[in-house]
């Protein structure tokens, strides 16, 4: 799976630096092309004649190289790779790279990287578990980077806990993994919708829900990412979209969502129901803004159209819907419900009693369930639980 693709190996000031020399020999091994860039402080664990021994190229570190003034252009290296790989990845390197501090060659490389980059942290135990590295690692999951956990063992510290990088073997089945999953949903024709929709009460007032839009927007990027040429049905978020396969079309009510999400599944191959979309609207919405005159106010709602069971029963037999399922209680009996009800091939259940699960959180903890049972997953960023869920998704395409 690694055969001709261009990797761009970053090198930071870590003792796990050594293990550098094993993830160029076994990338190269399974045909890749190897470039490394190394931090000021990475070349004081390994030297760059042992890395350019290894990869066949001169090593980058500096913006122009001393002795003759060759410039090292970051932004052509970060046209070049296919992914970047950053191992092992310090707590100062993260820092940066969460927030955009470009005052060395590998930072400005990943800035200009068009690629898909993950990051294999290394560090003592403590220094991995505190919150600024946590929130760091947060945010570039947020970038949509891939985090590759460490591992618990014994430390450079002589200490025993979780920091030390993941051995080279794994990380490298981690690329392999990923560019084996890159094109498996070619040609298919994926419609996801997201995010909450809004009914108006009047001009200045709406019901809604908390909904982010996070989880599908997530799933939009995995599809695409995937091959597959994604139409995201997007209600009122602030999120927005990298990848240049998907067709975003942003709506407001439940009708517009409705109207737009029926017009599209005719031509989709699946249809992945993420919106957290209102079970009722205002009979009548007024034209001006409602005053205070009095102490209480009625509002009569009606129901608005309930897009997965309309999907459901004019899905063919080659078309695949996903549902979700959000529930307080009775989670189990009511996601198996919901499935038989609305003919979804499979639901996804989250419950709101699960800490770090649901709304405005960048984690997930899921379920999927099917006809025949269900697999429950840990909590994970959203990102990787969208990549469980499309991984579940490609077996019913198979």
């Amino acid at each position: 799976m690694l055969k001709g693709k261009k990797i761009i190996l970053g090198i930071t000031g870590s003792i796990a630096a050594y293990k550098a020399c094993y993830i160029i020999r076994g990338l190269i091994k399974e045909g890749a092309e190897v470039q490394v860039v190394i931090t000021p402080a990475g070349k004081e664990f390994i030297t760059p004649i042992t890395l350019s021994a290894l990869t066949s190229k001169p090593v980058i570190s500096e913006f122009f190289a001393q002795r003759d003034g060759t410039w090292n252009s970051h932004v052509d290296l970060g046209l070049w790779a296919d992914a970047v790989l950053i191992a092992p990845a310090t707590a100062s390197t993260i820092g940066k790279m969460a927030n955009g501090i470009a005052d060395n060659m590998l930072i400005t490389t990943y800035l200009s990287a068009k690629a898909p980059v993950f990051v294999a942290p290394a560090m003592d135990l403590d220094m991995y578990a505190h919150p600024s590295t946590q929130k760091n690692l947060d945010i570039l999951r947020s970038y949509g980077n891939y985090i590759i956990e460490p591992g618990t063992g014994f430390l450079a510290s002589h200490l025993v806990g979780k920091g030390r990088m993941e051995e080279p073997e794994v990380i490298i089945q981690t690329l392999k993994d990923f560019f084996s999953h890159k094109n498996e949903l070619a040609g298919k024709n994926i419609l996801i919708t997201a995010g909450p929709t809004y009914e108006k009460i009047d001009p200045v007032r709406f019901i809604g829900n908390y909904s982010s839009g996070k989880m599908g927007f997530a799933l939009a990027e995995e599809c695409a990412s995937r091959g597959a040429n994604v139409t995201l049905v997007a209600g009122p978020v602030q999120l927005q979209t990298a990848h240049s396969s998907i067709n975003r079309i942003n709506v407001e009510s439940a009708a517009d969502m409705a109207a737009v999400a029926e017009l599209k599944f005719k031509e989709s191959d699946v249809a992945i129901l993420c919106a957290a979309v209102a079970d009722f609207t205002p009979k009548e919405v007024a034209n001006q803004k409602i005053k205070r005159e009095k102490d209480d106010l009625t509002i009569c709602l009606k129901p608005t159209q309930d897009i997965a069971a309309h999907l459901g029963q004019i899905k063919s037999i080659s078309q695949k819907i996903i549902g979700f399922a959000l529930e307080t209680t009775n989670e189990y009996d009511n996601a198996k419900s919901k499935l038989a009800r609305k003919n979804f091939d499979f639901i996804v259940l989250n419950s709101l009693n699960d800490k770090g699960s649901g709304f405005q959180h960048d984690t997930n903890k899921i379920s999927i369930i099917d006809k025949d049972g269900r697999t429950d997953y840990p909590l994970k960023s959203k990102k990787e639980v969208a990549c469980d869920i499309i991984d579940r998704l490609a077996k019913e395409l198979l």
